[in-house]
């Protein structure tokens, strides 16, 4: 009951957020929370909640309303190098970082 998502466009610190908040939930609270979060990790975590749902349902034939967020892992991908023209013909190099984030999912204890 694991769903991955690999090199993800946004940085592990911003993603890191979201996670600490949904680690622990019940998948119908964190997938109620992510839709009224503003934030770009909240549609990545949706998106990727929905997948570990749909693997657990058809794999394990686990039903979804005893599921749990067990573990949520945000690591640092790789990242892109851009560069921003400065003065005299110079230029500042940027990093755009990039998270491999990993929701694992659970059944709760009753």
């Amino acid at each position: 009951m694991k769903a991955l998502l690999r090199s993800a466009r946004i940085a592990p610190k911003k993603a890191n957020i979201i996670a600490r908040i949904v680690r622990g939930m019940s998948v119908s609270e964190a997938q109620d929370f992510l839709s009224r979060t503003h934030k770009k990790a909240a549609r990545l975590f949706e998106d990727l909640l929905a997948s570990a749902v749909a693997n657990a349902a058809h794999n394990d034939r686990q039903d979804p309303q005893v599921l749990i967020v067990k573990e949520v892992v945000v690591n640092q991908g790789s990242s892109l190098r851009r560069g921003v023209p400065m003065a005299r013909g110079r230029v500042r190099p940027i990093r755009k970082f990039l998270s491999h984030i990993s929701v694992t999912l659970g059944v709760r204890n009753s």
